[in-house]
């Protein structure tokens, strides 16, 4: 009985490693893979459902042959540990597979951060063990400095525009310090936590989880290495953007030019991101995606009052929206470090675009009514 834990690849999906438990029976000739992580783009209202929480992984089973090609075709690592089980423990691991693989039981409702292909296996790894299972480590303390928001940062580099789009959902329960068994939902840190662990007799000996460790594949490439959707960073794009509405805004403020094609393209874009963030907020059962304070920034408003706000800035006439969205920004800069959430530092210069537009509105027709 082993682990098998598989590095990074390049989708998204796929940038936290994998999970998986290998069985060999050398009298049987058997040799399979137990996998935690099947799941099926095609389902209808696949994406939908991931978005609501209510994404349905299932068990698979498949030949140890056939789960290496696919990880040799992608170059991916593979490490296996072999788990230093006494015959009870096997069976009864074996046991437990086969259970979870009878088809009213293969099917789960699946969890990113609380029940996923690697907190999976490790659980039945440690319901198998007789005797006490002990990490090395304090695995329930939070005086770690992690949360689960800093975790998908040390796995997600050079894929700068995945980590932007995962930190926009990610509300402020996702920053709250979490402890070393959560960290686990990570395949790499089980198998890190595992390499240290000893498993306790009820007579007081004690032997190592693992027995052996290896390297089964070896990656053409390093892990974790990126494919980055741009060598422009979010951060970069972003100031970018805020440079240039700035200078245009200076120059409609020179020239009395409204420029309203940019404000309907700003909140128009803000405001389908927030009837995003608000779907999360009410409707998703994941954990953590609420409360979002990016709502104060990117919300529904936007999109319903649109209509308002252009005819108000074609006008050149006051907008109340404007003068408190104006407001409402202001006081998220400002108070930007003391929210309890970190925010991806792309969203500074963002909501700058959306504040210097909105106080374009209030200067411009404050003059004007003079």
């Amino acid at each position: 009985m082993s682990l098998l834990t598989c590095s990074a690849g390049q989708e998204i999906y796929t940038l936290f490693g994998h999970t998986a438990i290998r069985y060999e029976n050398f009298t049987r000739r058997t040799d399979v893979v137990y996998n935690y992580g099947i799941f099926n783009f095609d389902a209808p209202n696949f994406e939908l459902r991931f978005a609501l929480g209510e994404t349905d992984y299932q068990l698979g089973v498949s030949r140890f042959d056939r789960f290496m090609r696919e990880y040799e075709y992608f170059g991916r690592n593979v490490s296996q540990q072999i788990l230093n089980l006494n015959q009870s423990e096997k069976v009864k691991l074996v046991k437990l597979l086969e259970e979870n693989y009878l088809p009213e039981n293969r099917i789960y409702r699946y969890n990113f951060f609380y029940d996923n292909c690697a907190t999976r296996p490790r659980d039945q790894i440690e319901k198998a063990i007789g005797g006490t299972l002990q990490y090395a480590d304090d695995m329930y303390t939070t005086d770690i400095g992690e949360s689960f928001r800093s975790i998908i940062h040390q796995y997600t580099p050079g894929h700068e525009w995945s980590r932007l789009s995962i930190d926009l959902c990610l509300g402020s329960k996702a920053d709250a310090p979490i402890n070393r068994r959560e960290m686990m939902f990570v395949p790499f840190y089980v198998r890190d936590y595992f390499r240290e662990a000893i498993v306790v007799e009820d007579d007081g000996t004690s032997r190592p989880l693992v027995s052996a460790e290896e390297t089964l594949l070896k990656a053409t490439s390093p892990d974790n290495e990126g494919f980055a959707l741009s060598d422009i960073t979010p951060l970069q794009a972003g100031w970018g953007l805020f440079t240039l509405i700035l200078l245009l805004t200076l120059a409609g403020f020179r020239y009395k030019k409204s420029w309203w094609g940019i404000d309907l393209v700003l909140f128009l874009t803000a405001g389908m991101a927030g009837c995003v963030l608000a779907f999360l907020v009410l409707f998703s059962v994941h954990p953590t995606v609420s409360p979002n304070y990016l709502l104060f920034v990117f919300h529904p408003f936007h999109l319903l009052l649109l209509p308002h706000l252009i005819i108000k800035v074609k006008k050149r006439q006051r907008s109340w929206y404007l003068m408190l969205n104006c407001a409402i920004l202001t006081l998220f800069i400002l108070l930007w470090a003391i929210i309890p959430q970190n925010f991806n530092l792309a969203v500074l210069p963002l909501a700058a675009c959306l504040w210097i537009r909105s106080l374009n509105n209030v200067v411009t027709t404050q003059i004007h009514r003079k």
